[in-house]
């Protein structure tokens, strides 16, 4: 099987490295324009928090938060925190809407989630100068994509991944009898490279700060609220999240907002040192697409793996689990499966016209 990933980002380097390791003889390539440090992760905080949802299926949104929280937790368990930035954090989400703090479906996916009573309120009302009406806490961990995305690099390579660093434009320039799937994690480049109209850019600004003595997530769910959220060198203050907005400098008055917003939450951050301001661009939609087709190009035909616009917080095994366990219809083994085992000629029955995967998952990428 010879597998094309469009995109270096988390979601298609995660998707590689989860294709190399439940299909070790797949040829399997990352083509994209930038890898890290230049990716739009490598701007976020990484933090584990289902956000931007939309109209995304609540079920699959508990479904995918549930797997991204239990691979998160397999490099806690296992002595690799450092190597990919893995934090475990106590995390306030509040809001000021006079309908209160409605319990999110996914609330049964991180550690001791519990929702804030009324003198907990009180109490941060007091504290933030602020009129919050509800509000959740709970545990859960903030996985760092410049230190993620470097090791998944390394061990997809170690794996006999192939990189390649190329601009890509549109899916027509693939002679498609080169690969047997391509998997698009392309982004807001979907716009382009598949003509997926429907995927706008969502502008995030945030500035890095230097304040070690900060330790837990702060996250207002207000239309204009802000976020401070820790990282292992740095904390993030935040944020923005402006749709089909352009620019991509810094804005004095989004700092301004950012700065006095995060220090009415914590006095403290009037103290700390501005290291840097960034801007990105979450890809937007109404919700999540992750579906197969049959695509022809200039050769031929292949299978098209559309994933966009997603994040992090969308477990790419999750794909690969499906299309693996997917029951096999009674026709002989694919061509190209042969020698590949029972798990690959699932997956080449699967990516057939008369068995396409449809499912909707969690919008846009959460770039907090």
């Amino acid at each position: 099987m010879r597998v094309l990933v469009i995109g270096a980002g988390v979601i298609g380097i995660t998707s590689a490295v989860a294709v190399k390791e439940n299909f070790p003889l797949a040829k399997v390539t990352v083509i994209g324009e930038k890898f890290s440090p230049e990716t739009t992760g490598d701007g976020s905080a990484g933090l584990w928090s289902p956000y931007l949802l939309a109209n995304t299926d609540p079920d699959n949104i508990t479904h995918w938060a549930l797997l991204t929280l239990q691979w998160m937790e397999t490099f806690w368990k296992n002595g690799l925190a450092k190597e990919t930035g893995i934090s475990l954090v106590p995390i306030y989400r509040v809001t000021s809407d006079s309908k209160g703090y409605s319990l999110p479906t996914w609330s049964c996916a991180p550690y001791g989630l519990h929702e804030l009573t009324a003198k907990e309120i009180c109490q941060l009302n007091k504290s933030k100068n602020s009129k919050f009406t509800g509000g959740i806490h709970y545990l859960a961990y903030i996985c760092e994509p410049t230190r993620l995305l470097p090791w998944l690099m390394q061990k997809f390579v170690s794996m006999g991944g192939k990189i390649i660093r190329q601009r890509v434009s549109r899916l027509k320039e693939f002679d498609s009898n080169a690969y047997d799937v391509i998997i698009n994690c392309t982004g807001l480049g979907a716009r382009y490279f598949v003509g997926d109209q429907s995927v706008f850019p969502i502008r995030g600004q945030v500035m890095r700060v230097e304040a070690p003595w900060l330790l837990e997530t702060f996250l207002s769910d207000d239309q204009d609220g802000n976020y401070i959220i820790p990282n292992i060198d740095c904390v993030i203050l935040g944020g923005t999240h402006q749709e089909n907005d352009n620019e991509v400098h810094p804005r004095e008055e989004d700092s301004r907002f950012i700065f006095k917003g995060c220090k009415r939450l914590y006095p403290s951050v009037s103290e700390t040192t501005v290291l840097k301001e960034w801007v990105g661009f979450r890809p937007g939609r109404d919700k999540v697409r992750l579906e197969s087709e049959i695509i022809y190009t200039l050769g031929g035909k292949s299978t098209l793996v559309n994933i966009m616009p997603c994040c992090m917080r969308v477990r790419e095994l999750d794909l690969i689990t499906r299309l693996s366990s997917y029951p096999l219809p009674p026709r002989k083994p694919h061509k190209d499966g042969t020698n590949l085992g029972k798990s690959y000629v699932r997956l080449a029955y699967l990516l057939e016209p008369s068995l396409a995967l449809t499912c909707p998952i969690h919008q846009p990428g959460d770039e907090r």
